[in-house]
């Protein structure tokens, strides 16, 4: 193993507080991996690593050690940028799944064509994730980030719609204002990281209100809320991509009403 090599290693294993783990996220065997940091520690005359029967801890040699190689390293790599030198390795992204099907997967095609030597791992769930710990490059969720140290940006806007089958419309009739809602019914989308049901939300004269239905039928999977809707559980709210394809097909309504889903001001909202 190269001295570069034996840096990111040992950079992964602090992150990663484990030998194991480390060592399989870069492909390397444990043995391997215990050898060459053996090898360093010698060579630098410093123990960096304290060892547990269940983690694995940077001495206070190896806290400052590891400050400089993530330096090194992410110099080096900005380096390799500048020269011109491909862009190469495994992405690790954690995803919510509703994302991944309507804005990551769309966009992979593109983004592998410019990029053909990186590989892309998707993990999909909603939960909070530890980036370091877990080993994770980045994680992509919709709403608000909840207050943290993580850097976020914004990467793309999802239009949302409120909509509802034909059958449940013909027997509740169909509202065209936040005040039409009472008597209403919704499908409730239950939050897995928080286990809090979402209400609706919608924008009406620049003001954003949140309104909070009767659930008939409680779901943390967003494919069994769109079907319930097919099948006339109560109105519901979705990205425009997941119910693009019911929409043109007539198994749900969600078209023009004086007021529309919060992310999306100019989107038809509710039904005919």
């Amino acid at each position: 193993m190269d001295k570069l090599d034996t840096l990111t290693l040992f950079v992964r294993i602090v992150e990663r507080g484990s030998f194991s783990t480390a060592a399989a996220d870069l492909g390397f065997s444990r043995p391997v991996a215990t050898a060459a940091i053996k090898a360093l520690e010698v060579s630098l005359g410093a123990r960096l690593l304290q060892r547990t029967t269940r983690h694995v801890r940077p001495t206070a040699e190896g806290s400052l050690y590891y400050q400089r190689c993530v330096s090194i390293l992410a110099a080096l790599e900005e380096a390799n940028r500048s020269a011109g030198g491909s862009i190469s390795g495994t992405i690790r992204v954690d995803v919510a799944g509703n994302l991944a099907r309507t804005l990551l997967l769309p966009a992979l095609p593109q983004f592998l064509a410019r990029y053909p030597d990186i590989t892309l791992q998707i993990g999909e769930s909603e939960r909070d994730v530890d980036l370091v710990r877990e080993g994770v490059d980045c994680v992509i969720r919709g709403g608000h980030l909840p207050d943290s140290e993580m850097i976020c940006r914004p990467l793309a806007g999802l239009q949302e719609i409120t909509c509802a089958s034909p059958t449940y419309l013909a027997r509740y009739g169909t509202p065209h204002t936040i005040e039409g809602l009472t008597g209403h019914v919704m499908i409730g989308f239950v939050s897995s990281r928080t286990q809090r049901t979402l209400p609706l939300s919608f924008t009406q004269d620049g003001r954003q209100s949140e309104v909070s239905l009767p659930c008939r039928l409680l779901t943390s999977d967003a494919d069994v809320g769109a079907e319930a809707a097919r099948l006339g559980f109560g109105l519901y709210q979705a990205p425009l991509p997941r119910l693009k394809a019911d929409l043109a097909s007539g198994r749900v309504n969600g078209s023009a009403g004086r007021f529309s889903s919060c992310a999306a001001a100019a989107l038809p909202a509710l039904s005919k």
